[in-house]
């Protein structure tokens, strides 16, 4: 249940982090935004990394470390891939579209999961499909026509499933606080090359953004994706991309509190369906311990 609640966590921060997405981009482009937030974040996480330094010191002596270097490197370039198309999906489409199709990674992650061997229960599968009716009244408002920046949106979303495949593979095993540095490292890195070749921008634009990039850069970047990665450690992948689905819920109570967005019923109905169908996923869990 501890690994739930970070997932919990991460979907909170992640939501809310939808708002300096948007706003971020006023001024410059998908890759200097996100240069600039996982720079940032990738020396939050670097700070978190050295303040542990003793507990990897007891794991080293006690025969348990292993190290999570090297597999962030597969991590990050999975994460880039999948950040770069939600980035982009948001110049051609709606928030809330993009919202909608990019969560549909608790439908994927079931399916991949399955692909490669993993049980998957059947609350799980009831779930998953519960929330997706809800992310549809939450994000479309019954309007569905696709354009190319739904697309690049659903490609994201097959990516952002992925990333949740790899991180249940080897969160269990290596050291977590590595393992999110260096998918950070990586996403900076690849993104300041991107930037530099691909999009023109100074340094006062970067300077007026900073707020949200600040934001995204520590809480979003440097602080839930962390969580995510200790969630996993313990939850099953088909769950944990339910709960960590909720982002859309709290995406539009944020746009609702901050941006003063309307929240009308059939997004209302739709926040419950999403909190029913994490619910649903955890039935199995709930009944077994009773």
């Amino acid at each position: 249940m501890r690994g739930y609640l970070y997932l919990l966590m991460a979907s909170f921060l992640w939501g809310t982090t939808f708002v300096a997405q948007l706003t971020g981009m006023d001024e410059i482009g998908p890759f200097t935004y996100g240069m600039g937030r996982f720079i940032i974040g990738f020396f939050v996480v670097l700070a978190i990394w050295a303040a542990f330094g003793q507990r990897r010191q007891r794991a080293r002596a006690e025969g348990c470390y292993l190290s999570g270097w090297r597999f962030g490197i597969g991590a990050g370039m999975i994460m880039f891939l999948a950040s770069a198309f939600q980035q982009f999906a948001l110049l051609f489409t709606t928030a809330g579209k993009t919202a909608f199709i990019t969560c549909l990674y608790i439908i994927f992650v079931p399916l991949f999961a399955r692909l490669i061997g993993k049980r998957i229960r059947p609350e799980n599968w009831a779930g998953a499909f519960v929330a997706a009716i809800g992310l549809y009244c939450l994000s479309v408002q019954g309007e569905f026509d696709l354009n190319y920046g739904d697309v690049l949106a659903f490609i994201g979303s097959i990516f952002w499933a992925f990333h949740i495949l790899f991180i249940d593979r080897y969160a269990e095993r290596a050291d977590n606080i590595e393992l999110s540095a260096a998918q950070l490292a990586v996403c900076a890195v690849l993104n300041s090359l991107a930037c530099f070749l691909l999009e023109p921008f100074t340094w006062q634009q970067l300077a007026d953004a900073a707020i949200p990039i600040l934001y995204a850069a520590v809480l979003s970047s440097g602080v839930a994706f962390t969580l995510q990665i200790m969630g996993q450690r313990t939850a099953e992948p088909a769950p944990a991309a339910v709960i960590m689905s909720l982002e859309s819920v709290f995406g539009a109570l944020a746009g609702w509190l901050i941006l003063g967005e309307k929240m009308y019923s059939v997004e209302l109905a739709g926040c419950v369906l999403m909190l029913a169908g994490m619910l649903i996923t955890q039935a199995g869990v709930i009944l077994h311990r009773r």
